[in-house]
């Protein structure tokens, strides 16, 4: 990646940051409760049966009740868990919304060592973090690239997620920068893809 790309996506993670901590806790709490309502209708979540969900940082919608959804529905739910060994993530089987998740590199919950690898190219849906998002499926990440990686990897559907200041018309996004199926947030389902409208 060229300079002036890292500026612009530096400037750019800054921006959405700050928007993001301008919202009150209750805000965040009340603005993620509307996006755990608003995906369980979704045929691309009710046909899924093996789903890559994340644990939520601070400045992340709070997804967990999801996870709590998903197991109780009878669905295969995996959490990324970083692999020492290869320096990437894995999606790794968890049996428990909040039991047997432990801090991980970056100090955010992972499923523990001995937590089955499930194949990231048989997964159905992956709900997928970020910093900022266009309507047209771009993603802005963190910088480190790890999500990206797992992304290229994956052939299910794959849905953004994140609160209403997040989505931008435009992003300083690359070629190898994976593009998503869908944008969930707050007030919408926005499908982006020909598949996330079937």
């Amino acid at each position: 990646m060229n300079r002036d790309a890292q500026e612009l996506k530096a400037d750019a993670r800054r921006f959405f940051l700050t928007e993001v901590r301008k919202l009150s806790q209750a805000d965040r709490l009340r603005h993620s409760a509307d996006i755990c309502a608003r995906l369980p209708p979704q045929s691309a979540w009710t046909q899924a049966e093996s789903v890559l969900l994340f644990s939520p940082t601070a400045d992340e919608p709070w997804i967990t009740p999801l996870l709590t959804e998903a197991l109780n529905t009878g669905k295969i739910v995996t959490l990324p868990r970083h692999i020492a060994e290869t320096g990437e993530y894995a999606a790794c089987q968890i049996r428990h919304a909040e039991e047997g998740l432990a801090p991980g590199r970056f100090g955010i919950s992972e499923p523990a060592g001995d937590s089955p690898i499930f194949p990231l190219n048989e997964l159905d849906f992956v709900l997928v973090p970020g910093v900022g998002f266009t309507l047209d499926g771009g993603r802005l990440g963190r910088g480190r690239g790890y999500f990206d990686r797992l992304l290229a990897a994956v052939s299910g559907f794959k849905c953004g997620v994140a609160f209403d200041c997040q989505v931008a018309p435009q992003l300083p996004l690359e070629p190898h920068d994976i593009r998503l199926d869908c944008i969930l947030t707050p007030t919408r389902w926005h499908p982006t893809t020909t598949r996330a409208r079937s």
